[in-house]
């Protein structure tokens, strides 16, 4: 079978052959027939202190099974988060992280929606939204905010901005359903809202807090770090709300599960509709990482193995 791997951090990206993995206890082997990629992997193949697999998002048919599995089998249809090597033609997925997908969905609807949506709506429940507030969202054309500014508009905002890193992006965020667009560099992102779900982090966070109303909300879900001034939280009664995926989907199964159902039921009632910025060959990996490292994509950046 074919992967993708590199030798050292920074390097370029290889297609090698490779032998098929072997599913082991709870374990599912599936032959992907799309690839999610994702800000996280891109940033470990730049910074990672030693090459790790490119795992992430996949989604495709079922073809063997380890000992212990009950919930699949083969010819299943699934989609699931890969820690292992996930850009190859057939990859390892843990049986806890496989989801099937309905037959109304394709592969790469399967990618751009579930991970990413489970992202965008865990962000917007840790914001305990109230029918009629207004919302911000950072990154607003990428996968996870591309969906997050319909959510937030699912869960009744009466106003919802996006703040994007280039001008040309408006149109395509306006089509989503956002009010108004706003570029990072702005002198001021309008008037204040009453939550914001952050997905850059670092020097963006301080306008995204100026951007809070009094009493205003903060979710930050990024990698990017970055540093707030207790000051400028004291002086509105803000406040800031880590939200981590993992935690959800290790601690509160039922939560998890009850977010993907709702996903697929927003996507088959057409309220929610996940966009695809591009699909590139897996020997195209290279280029699809220089599209997320530009911060070019509209919605989901998809391998097509």
């Amino acid at each position: 079978m074919r992967r993708v791997r590199y030798e050292s951090t920074g390097s370029p990206l290889l297609l090698e052959e490779a032998p098929a993995p072997s599913p082991g206890p709870g374990e599912l082997l599936v032959r992907c027939e799309a690839v999610g990629v994702t800000l996280p992997v891109v940033r470990k193949v730049t910074e990672a202190a030693e090459p790790v697999p490119l795992g992430g998002e996949i989604a495709g048919e079922v073809v063997a099974v380890g000992e212990g599995v009950t919930r699949f089998h083969a010819g299943d249809r699934v989609t699931g988060l890969c820690f292992g090597h996930g850009y190859a033609d057939l990859a390892l997925l843990h049986e806890a992280m496989a989801s099937p997908v309905p037959d109304y969905a394709s592969a790469v609807d399967a990618v751009a929606l579930v991970r990413s949506g489970l992202v965008a709506l865990g962000a917007l429940a840790a914001a305990h939204p109230e029918p009629g507030e207004t919302a911000l969202v950072t990154a607003a054309a990428s996968g996870v905010g591309h969906l997050a500014v319909q959510l937030a508009r699912v869960r009744g905002a009466a106003r919802v901005v996006g703040a994007v890193s280039a001008p040309g992006k408006a149109g395509f965020v306006r089509s989503l359903g956002a009010d108004d667009v706003v570029p990072y560099d702005a002198d001021s992102w309008g008037d204040p809202v009453d939550y914001a779900l952050d997905a850059v982090g670092g020097e963006l966070l301080t306008p995204a807090i100026a951007a809070l109303a009094p009493g205003g909300r903060l979710v930050a879900y990024s990698s990017g770090g970055g540093t707030i001034q207790a000051y400028d939280l004291l002086v509105g009664a803000k406040s800031v709300i880590g939200f981590q995926m993992a935690r959800i989907a290790r601690g509160k199964p039922e939560l998890y599960e009850h977010w993907r159902q709702e996903l697929w039921r927003l996507f088959a009632e057409g309220a929610l509709k996940p966009a695809v910025h591009g699909e590139f060959a897996l020997e195209d990996a290279a280029k699809a990482h220089a599209v997320i490292e530009s911060r070019s994509n509209l919605g989901k950046v998809v391998l097509r193995p």
